[in-house]
Parts: C-alpha cells; structure tokens; sequence
C-alpha cells in the first residue's frame, strides 16, 4: 500500500469525525455541576518522601578545617546535589544519587576561623594566639596548631572564638551560599549552625535550622556556647529572634549518646532543678526533632534498658563522652530515645505537657564537607580518616580521650550514617521545614527505605490495599508525628504501615511497632511487635517472629544478595492490649537485611585485614516518628 492510500482512511475518518461533532454541537461543554476530573488540584497532603542531611561541617568549623578539611560550604552544596568534587585528600568523590537538602552546620564557636588561619588574615596576625596558629599550620603541623586552639579555649584565653571580625563575614558568606545553591523544586539549601555546647565534655549540641533565607537570618550572629552553654539560654535566643525577625527557627538535639545522662536529663542543666511545666512548653515547642542516629553512633535504643528487644545493640556507643567522666550504667536511660519517650509519658501525667515529645531523623556529622551515608562510600569522620590503606583509617580513637583506659571509641566503630527522610508536597525550604516542625519524619541510617505510617480508630485491613491509600489514611486517621485523642467507645487504634525497600539497596527483613505506654501504676512499659516479614515466615502468638532472615554476604568479596528478604512489606495492625485510659506512643522501625558494613568494604578494597572487633554485616534500618494517644480526661 502506498504512503497516499494509507492517509485515506485517516482523512475520511477526520471529516467524519467533525461531521459527528457538528450533529452535536447542542451537547453541554464542560464540567457536569459541580465536580472536576482531576483529583489533584486541591490535593494539599504530603506525597513525596525527601532525603536529606541536617548536620555537615565545612572547612569553616574549626574541627574540620584546622585538622585539613579545605572545603568550603560551595562544594558541600555541590557534592549534596550530586556533583562530582575532589576531596581534601584528593580523591574523586560523588553520591550515587543527589540529596534532597542539606543544612550546612558550621560550629558557632570560632566560625570561619580556619580559613582565616590558612590565609594567613590580617586579624589572626593582630594576636599573639593568631600568629602562633599560623606559624603551627604553615610550618606543617595542623594538628599542634588545633591543640593550641583547644587549649586556649578550655582556658578562657581564646578571644578569636567569638570575635565578631571573624564570625560577621563567614556567617554572612554561609547565609549568601545557602541562597546562591538554593534551588526550589529541585534543590533545599537550609540556612543553619551548630551550637556546640558541651560542659564537661557532656555532648549537649544542637543543630539551629532557618526556615528563612538570607534577609532574616543576616540579622544576628549566631548564638554560641561562650554566650551560654544553657539550651534554655538558647532558646530564649531563639525566640528574640522570630520576634526581631518574623522568621522561624528550630533546633535539632544531637544523639544523647555522648551526653554522659544530660541530653534528657530530669532537672535543668544550670540550676539543677526539677523540670517544670515551663520548661517542658519551651523544649516541646523549640524543639520538636531529635538526631537519633548518625556517625558518632546510634541513640534509638540500648540493650540494657530493652533487654528483650535482639535488634537494640546496633552501631552502640555507650563507654564515654568528650570529657574525663567515664560512662555508668544510670546515665543510660537519660540518653536514648525510647526511654526519653516512655519518660516523657510520664512527665506528661504529672505537668500536662511532654518535654520529650520529638520525631525522629538520622544525619551525617560529617566534617568532611561529604555528606556520605552509604557503607561502600564512607568518607570518614573526619578528613585524616577519608578512605586509605592507613591503620588511623581503622585505628584513631575519635571519642574517650580523657577518660579511663577501655572508655575509647575508635574510628572503626563510626557508623556510615544517617539521613532525615520527610515528607512534603514540595522540595522548598518552607515545606521541608513545616513539616520537620510537625514531626511529619522519620529516621534512616543511611538507606533510602520509604516507610509510611498512619493511626486511626477506623481503619481496617482493607483500607492498606487502596488505590487512594495515602487520601483515605490523611483523611481518616494522623501520619507518623500526629496525635490520636480519647478513643471512641470499644475501639482501639489500628495502624497502616507500608514499607518499600531502598530501590538501589537491600530486601527487607521485617517492619516494627514499638509500643511504649504508662500502666495502671503510672510506671513507663514498653513492648515489640512484628507486624510483617519477609520470606514467609511466621509472627508467633506473642507477636513475635523468632526466626532471622538469614545472611547472604559474603565477608572476603564484600558482596550481598537480595536473594531473602522482600521489597515491599506493608500490615494492617490493630493493638491487642489496647486501655482507653492508658498515654501510650507507636513508633515503626523497618529493618532490611545484612548487608556489608564499610569496614569490610574497606577491607576488600584496600587488601587490609578486617578488624574484628565490629560486625562484619550490618541490618540498616528506619525509625519513623511516634503517634502518640493520650486519654480524652488528660486534654
């Protein structure tokens, strides 16, 4: 057939066509009454998950760049949105896949300092402090140089930590390249520091993030621990500036794991007084997110205080702090997260309000300017322990300096971890932060697993296969961060979880509730329950399921397969021991299956032995933020 015989049809067809639509052209045009045929335009739920790092440090952090970071916030920026850099040892770096969002996290205390000292500025050499470190880092020895700074400041004798010559200028140069890298829809470059408080050596820290850009965040310095070491000093800072401002602020405790029992500790930190309803107002309100895990350990849960729960020894950091106080057993339940919300239940009963009422995400604390969370793509903590053949890369003690012999933390035991997952409609500052402040996030440690989790009190099992799962769940119950109030009469609050594995990761194991709650006598209980697993196995009548996934890796290639596990694992689940009258929260843990930990890539990579003293394998994992029930009586 010819090219002219085929149009034929094609043309008698189109006259037909506007033939048949001449015969009706008395037909309504239009939308019949009042209904619209797209279903999205007043969607207003959150529909996308985001990936992010709320903690980096650059080269403007004194603990980065004095001990040979030489990146600045620019190529932090670039890395996160998934440009190719060269790292400060000169190696080749890139993400597998770009972050959503990062907050740059400079220490407040000495910002912009290291860079200073590298470029030999006019006012180090006003000081004698000033020339003494440049003559240190010139003559090649950074790390005498970082000695002399740590030392002048432990001594009240270091005035370039919150001199306004230096801070004014690099904080103004951070707010403008957090704008410059700023791309809304595709790119959230948050405004941020960190503010490094650590009496003692008692790991207080607390990430500040600025849901605002440069014009407002330009109006103050940052607050810094030399101004207090206080967070309720802090905050009070906080709320001068939203009222100077109209800007807002949040801020995002670091995992209490190094805070030797201060991070949720039951009196105040500088009056030593019993925590009140005033305070628990202002550390609920300032800060509604916790860092649970990241490279410095993971804080979600401890062995000792959850006995019976086989997956709480993850990634443990339990021996010291950054100070000479050695670590007990009773500093423990003041540090970890689960604890910190059974013990918040109880401060609710007793002051009206939950001091401890925070969702959950991972980040980095990296000090390499890479934020890199994946095990065969660790750049280390630290520049000196970026990816090498050296022992230090292995070998470094990173924690318990001063204290006793066997309180030390070395670098091997570093975790390549964690990213905060969000949920939002859009990738801006304003969505990412709205929804960090309703606690509409969860926790990864370095995987990119996408959980969803709703409660409601009426749901059933059905409502999980829906095609308009996520509409339905919003429209009928809260997502992870919300609260359910005073069940209705004979009902009990019934959970949808779904779960899809990282699509470039590992199959998953199982997903989790965790269920805390305070009994009859007031006293803080907790229980685990798997509501689905992999592989066909089977959840016992204790709601449990006792036998493990299996592991495929094999330790001498550093390889795995997804040949166990599954890559979607979704449950209904209703609570069996439900009491109306009883505060309690739910959170979801999903775990995935073994997989290498970075210290046997390492090992395979480099030709080096693999130290024995941290797991070959590890279950990366997710813990999504609570909802919490509280009694209809209590409100």
């Amino acid at each position: 057939m010819s090219f002219i015989r085929q149009l034929i049809p094609v043309t008698i067809g189109a006259l037909a066509l506007v033939g048949s639509v001449q015969a009706y052209d008395d037909a309504p045009i239009g939308q019949p009454g009042d209904r619209q045929y797209s279903p999205y335009p007043e969607q207003t739920f959150p529909n996308r998950v985001f990936f992010g790092d709320t903690h980096l440090h650059t080269s403007y952090s004194t603990d980065a760049g004095m001990i040979g970071n030489t990146l600045g916030p620019e190529e932090a920026y670039r890395f996160a949105r998934g440009e190719a850099v060269t790292s400060s040892t000169g190696l080749p770096a890139k993400l597998g896949r770009p972050l959503d969002f990062l907050v740059v996290a400079d220490h407040a205390e000495g910002l912009g300092a290291a860079p200073a000292i590298a470029n030999s500025d006019p006012i180090m050499m006003d000081t004698e402090l000033g020339r003494q470190l440049v003559e240190l880092t010139k003559a090649g020895k950074p790390d005498q140089a970082f000695d002399v700074w740590n030392r002048a400041g432990q001594g009240g004798a270091n005035p370039l930590v919150t001199d306004e010559r230096l801070i004014r200028p690099a904080w103004t140069r951070m707010t403008e390249i957090a704008d410059q890298f700023n791309e809304p829809g595709r790119f959230t470059a948050f405004i941020g520091y960190e503010w490094t408080s650590h009496p003692g050596g008692d790991n207080l820290h607390r990430v500040l993030v600025f849901r605002d850009g440069r014009e407002r965040a330009d109006q103050v310095k940052p607050f810094g621990r030399d101004d207090s070491t206080d967070p309720e000093k802090l905050w009070e800072w906080m709320a001068a500036y939203e009222d100077k401002t109209g800007g807002r602020l949040l801020a995002i405790p670091h995992n209490g794991n190094m805070s030797n029992g201060l991070m949720f500790d039951d009196v105040t930190l500088t009056d030593k007084k019993p925590l009140d309803l005033d305070y628990a107002e202002r550390r609920a309100r300032w800060e509604p997110l916790y860092e649970v895990t990241q490279m410095k350990g993971d804080g979600e849960a401890h062995p000792f205080l959850s006995a019976e729960d086989e997956f709480a020894d993850f990634e443990t950091w339990d021996k010291a702090s950054f100070g000479p106080e050695p670590k007990t057993r009773d500093m423990l339940p003041r540090e970890y997260a689960r604890e910190a919300y059974k013990r918040g239940l109880a401060y609710e009963a007793k002051l009206g309000v939950n001091p401890f009422k925070f969702g959950m995400i991972g980040s980095t604390d990296s000090h390499t300017s890479l934020s890199t969370t994946q095990e065969d793509n660790f750049f280390g903590k630290v520049v000196v322990l970026e990816p090498s053949a050296d022992p230090i890369r292995f070998e470094e003690v990173i924690a318990g300096r001063p204290a006793p012999p066997g309180s030390q933390i070395y670098a091997r035991e570093t975790s390549a971890s964690g990213l905060a997952a969000v949920w939002a409609r859009e990738n801006t500052r304003e969505a990412l932060w709205d929804a960090m402040a309703r606690k509409e996030v969860y926790a990864t440690t370095g995987t990119r697993i996408r959980v969803r989790v709703f409660g409601g009190f009426n749901f059933g099992p059905e409502d999980l296969q829906r095609s308009d799962f996520a509409a339905h769940a919003y429209g009928n119950g809260v997502p992870m961060g919300g609260d359910l109030t005073g069940a209705p009469e004979g009902k009990a609050p019934a959970f949808l979880v779904q779960a899809l594995r990282d699509p470039d990761g590992a199959n998953l194991d199982r997903v989790q509730i965790i269920k805390g709650w305070l009994d009859a006598d007031g006293e803080p209980q907790e229980r685990i329950y798997d509501i689905a697993v992999s592989d066909g196995r089977t959840i016992g009548a204790d709601g449990r399921c006792k036998d493990p996934v299996g592991n495929t890796v094999n330790v001498e290639q550093a390889t795995y397969t997804n040949a166990i596990g599954d890559a979607v694992l979704g449950a209904y689940w209703q609570d069996p021991e439900f009491d109306s009258a009883q505060r309690a929260f739910y959170y979801v843990r999903v775990l995935e299956i073994p997989t290498p930990r970075w210290t046997t890539y390492d090992a395979k990579f480099f030709g080096v032995k693999r130290p024995d003293d941290v797991p070959a394998s590890i279950q990366e994992r997710a813990y999504t933020s609570p909802i919490w029930y509280t009694p209809r009586e209590s409100t």
